[in-house]
């Protein structure tokens, strides 16, 4: 662990590439995992353009749920490691594949939001975007100043990641010395392929999860555990 620490702490250009399992140390379930279940809906039967057209009302009431989990959890020492180790690298980039907000309330100030942000609402009619930290949201479905209906600013099944943060993920995953991957499953594509462009760019890849996963058994290193016990020792 010394040598791996002395290794980071020397290199330039750091990415972190966060997956739902730092949130789960904070108390959010996992989109997938035994807390993933509401009602009698399945999260990916939800999280679509074709159900929110269907039911908009039934989204929301899912989704204004998840928020006000979210606003209930703290971030933890994972989440503040990172945000330390952005004061100090300034070529660290921080990409992140969950939408709760938690790496910008640790102190995060440039979070690459892959697949988007819970907290930002977009129109679906004259495509207005803005923030909204409510919780509960006081009308379901809410609605824009225009009338139109507003969804949240999340990437649902089917749809792209935002060109512009993905371009910027791609970029600094190419261009790493060191590329961490924290908590995720590396399961979702294309997200989970950044590793394989770190490891292309020639990167260190250091893998901080619990549990396996595909990649565990090629990086440079798999440390086994929670994000909020390894990366304060692993950053500090």
């Amino acid at each position: 662990m010394k040598e791996l620490r002395q290794r980071i702490a020397g290199a330039r250009r750091i990415v972190a590439f966060t997956g739902a399992g730092i949130s789960v140390e904070s108390g959010i379930p996992t989109f997938r995992g035994p807390g993933g279940l509401w009602r009698t809906y399945r999260a990916e039967e939800l999280a679509t353009a074709n159900a929110f057209h269907r039911n908009p009302r039934l989204v929301w009431e899912w989704y204004d749920s998840r928020r006000q989990i979210m606003a209930q959890a703290e971030p933890n020492a994972g989440h503040r490691a990172l945000a330390a180790l952005e004061r100090r690298c300034g070529g660290f980039t921080l990409v992140t594949q969950n939408i709760d907000g938690l790496h910008n309330r640790a102190g995060s100030r440039r979070v690459l939001k892959v697949h988007g942000d819970i907290w930002r609402l977009r129109c679906m009619d004259c495509e207005h975007e803005a923030d909204d930290f409510r919780t509960p949201m006081p009308d379901l479905p809410p609605r824009c100043q225009c009338g139109g209906l507003l969804r949240p600013g999340v990437v649902w099944f089917g749809e792209y990641l935002p060109r512009d943060v993905w371009s910027e993920a791609e970029s600094a995953a190419s261009g790493a010395e060191v590329f961490l991957t924290i908590g995720t499953s590396a399961v979702v594509y294309p997200a989970a392929g950044l590793i394989d462009t770190a490891r292309r760019g020639g990167a260190l890849i250091v893998e901080v999860n619990p549990q396996e996963t595909p990649y565990s058994q090629s990086v440079d290193h798999s440390l086994r555990g929670p994000a909020g016990e390894i990366l304060p020792e692993l950053l500090g």
